[in-house]
């Protein structure tokens, strides 16, 4: 059985939990307190952060990592799309999605307001200018839920506690959003503290 140590307020397992529930895979989710860890995070993960994913002698971390293996190992649903120019594509989308939005949570999560505002805005415009990829598609990719709506569903669930508030231009951004939000595998894989983030 694989074994996932998740925060369970952490965005970034967030997402390995999604992944694993969308499979339907056997696993078990272990709970990591953020402000309070358990030694043996430090000793399977050398950067000392979760998600961390143990399936027998293999250790994997960064979530990117961690959820590509579950989908190559498990392989329905795919999530990862087949072709090899997409699937490019995908990676390079995931990529951008950590340098322009995700590498920001950790200012968004500080309590320095000052530095939060502009972090806000920031995250905001991009967001803003992925809502009109969704006037066309019901997903990132297409018609088909992928590895990249895996990937910046924690941000959107988010917003509110991230007091990022979205303008009326990225209302299919907000729809797309809630047809994230409706899915049954991102219902099972909230917690019970990240259910409270949105009211």
């Amino acid at each position: 059985m694989m074994n996932l140590y998740s925060g369970t307020t952490d965005p970034f397992s967030h997402r390995c939990r999604i992944v694993l529930y969308e499979k339907g895979m056997d696993f078990e989710v272990i709970d990591v307190d953020l402000y309070n860890k358990p030694e043996d995070i430090a000793v399977i993960n050398p950067y000392n952060r979760v998600p961390v994913l143990v399936d027998r002698d293999l250790v994997l971390y960064e979530s990117n990592i961690i959820n590509e293996y579950i989908d190559e190992r498990f392989p329905h649903p795919q999530l990862m799309p087949p072709d090899p120019i997409m699937r490019a594509r995908a990676r390079q989308l995931l990529h951008t999605f950590e340098h322009e939005l995700f590498e920001h949570i950790p200012v968004l999560e500080a309590t320095q307001k000052s530095v939060e505002k502009k972090t806000r805005a920031h995250v905001r415009d991009h967001l803003v200018q992925l809502a009109p990829i969704f006037t066309k598609q019901k997903f990132m990719l297409g018609d088909e839920f992928s590895m990249l709506d895996v990937a910046i569903a924690p941000l959107l669930w988010r917003l509110e506690l991230y007091d990022i508030e979205l303008p009326k231009a990225a209302s299919a951004l907000m729809k797309y959003a809630e047809r994230i939000f409706s899915r049954q595998g991102f219902i099972d894989a909230l917690t019970p503290s990240e259910k409270v983030m949105r009211r």
